[in-house]
């Protein structure tokens, strides 16, 4: 879905959203009630620009407009892989933008992450899955690496990886594998409008991404070896 249609079906005609390039951001109004919303479109890689540009608005938000909920609208490609990105420190941009979502959080803004087209590596990993919250369109695409990828960080080989995302979410891109690992917190069908409603109503105060793994069965040891650290003296 593009973000257009996305943005007529959550938000009506008037929908306050401006696009800067490949960035996302504006004001919008759900039932009456002010919500920023800022993300990417068109498959965008994330740079040092991209990525201090979303936290400037995350910040602007926290420092303007205290407890307003936030919405991150992602479809990201991943990192910008350009040299000129790395010099500069793409890392640190990165970090930053993590850091200043979870600023929001702790600050008692409710950020909930949507990704409506598509989400790969660390421009997912740095937005949506440090968001409260992260649900997903049915049709999203989702995935931290690919198995060839894979293969050569962790050198065992492809076909055994390809076997193992067979039957362990962790190892397969898509939706459901993400929803069972509960990186993903559900998946958003029919009236939209409504299922950000509640999507805001019910978005958590503590991460229960390693819990929601756990109980359904994609993450299973996660959870268990937390409650080990944190009791450990």
């Amino acid at each position: 879905m593009d973000w257009k249609t996305l943005a007529e079906a959550l938000f009506g005609s008037d929908r306050g959203l401006t696009l800067d390039g490949e960035l996302l951001h504006g004001e919008v109004a759900l039932d009456d009630e002010p919500l920023t919303v800022v993300g990417t479109t068109g498959h965008a890689p994330i740079g040092v620009r991209l990525a201090l540009a979303q936290a400037r608005v995350v910040l602007d938000t926290v420092a303007r407009h205290p407890g307003r909920p936030i919405l991150l609208l992602i479809d990201t490609q991943g990192q910008q892989l350009r040299r000129r990105d790395e010099l500069l420190g793409i890392n640190r941009a990165m970090a930053h933008l993590g850091m200043s979502i979870d600023l929001a959080r702790r600050r008692g803004h409710r950020v909930l992450g949507l990704v409506y087209d598509q989400a790969l590596s660390g421009g997912f990993i740095t937005s949506g899955l440090i968001a409260d919250a992260c649900d997903a369109l049915p049709q999203a695409e989702i995935r931290v690496m690919r198995i060839p990828a894979m293969s050569r960080v962790t050198k065992l080989p492809e076909a055994m990886l390809t076997e193992l995302s067979r039957t362990n979410p962790v190892f397969a891109p898509g939706v459901e594998n993400y929803v069972a690992m509960g990186g993903v917190r559900r998946v958003w069908t029919g009236d939209l409008r409504a299922a950000l409603r509640q999507a805001l109503a019910d978005a958590p105060t503590k991460d229960r991404r390693a819990l929601d793994g756990a109980q359904r069965g994609g993450r299973r040891l996660a959870a268990a070896v937390m409650d080990r650290v944190l009791e450990a003296p």
